[in-house]
């Protein structure tokens, strides 16, 4: 899969299935400096995930600032031929005063195996 360059950082797009429907997100920061996947609240509501009143709110810190968050497991999480079932993910505002959609942080990235090779600017996942 590859990766894009935006700003000298790495981007990928990838869909989110959640209950059945599913949701393209672009503009993804590949990021292993986070923990977590985090995708913004706005996109994701197209899909029906919004907060509910049992839902425990956390709140990350990071080098962009603090970010609060609820946590949701989707049906699946697909990056280009390669999809993980019942994945959870975080779901926050995502407002860093430039244009992003999520991070796919190293919980994603671990789990996939993923190799990132910068200079081919891949990433690179198991086949099915």
């Amino acid at each position: 899969m590859r990766l894009r360059l935006k700003d000298s950082l790495p981007f990928v797009s990838l869909t989110v299935t959640y209950r059945g429907l599913p949701v393209e997100v672009p503009e993804v920061l590949v990021d292993t400096g986070s923990a977590t996947t985090i995708l913004a609240a706005d996109i994701v509501e197209a899909v029906r995930i919004a907060p509910s009143p049992e839902d425990a709110l956390c709140t990350l810190r990071g080098v962009g600032g603090n970010e609060v968050v609820f946590t949701r497991r989707v049906d699946s999480l697909r990056l280009g031929h390669f999809e993980m079932a019942h994945f959870e993910i975080e779901i926050g505002g995502m407002d860093y005063g430039f244009d992003i959609n999520g991070i796919l942080g190293m919980d994603c990235l671990t789990r996939a195996g993923a190799v990132i090779n910068l200079r081919d600017m891949e990433i690179d996942l198991p086949k099915p």
